[in-house]
């Protein structure tokens, strides 16, 4: 029997990414995402907005956290975002009544900034996780760079214009 979790969205950051770091080195980047689905009001005949909020999180290695510290630098609570990952269901218990919780999560695979930079920087840039050995790359979602120069100072300085490349960072 086949099976398959993976999920693909796109909406905007509810709130600014928390980092957590682990004792061994890595951590992990969380944070709330919504995404809006449309819903015809029976009673009205309107089409209405339903959010769907989303706990999304993605994890750094030790060896290799560039993927999370990109989002963690980069994003911020409104930033409209394409994210693909998996689902995962986490379980705990409430520390104040002692009942069991559940929730269902997103782990974040790729993700792919949808607005330019706030801070002036420009281009649409792609992050996909690669096996530790492998470099990051950044590019362009409709390949080719944008004019600006998309390298003007943070996570994308040095990024070279042009189409296709794998450009590390």
């Amino acid at each position: 029997m086949a099976n398959l979790n993976k999920v693909m969205l796109i909406g905007r950051l509810t709130r600014d990414p928390e980092t957590r770091a682990f004792a061994g080195g890595g951590k992990v980047v969380a944070f709330g995402f919504a995404v809006t689905n449309k819903k015809k009001n029976q009673s009205t005949g309107q089409w209405e907005d339903e959010p769907m909020f989303i706990d999304a999180k993605i994890f750094g290695r030790p060896d290799n956290s560039r993927q999370a510290d990109l989002l963690e630098q980069s994003l911020r609570k409104g930033s409209q975002v394409y994210l693909e990952g998996k689902l995962v269901f986490e379980q705990w218990d409430d520390k104040t009544t002692g009942q069991k919780r559940s929730k269902h999560a997103l782990v974040i695979d790729n993700f792919q900034f949808l607005e330019p930079r706030q801070d002036g920087g420009g281009g649409n840039y792609s992050q996909r996780r690669q096996p530790a050995a492998a470099p990051m790359s950044a590019g362009p979602s409709d390949g080719g760079y944008d004019d600006a120069d998309p390298g003007a100072g943070g996570p994308h300085a040095g990024a070279a214009q042009g189409g296709g490349e794998d450009i590390p960072f």
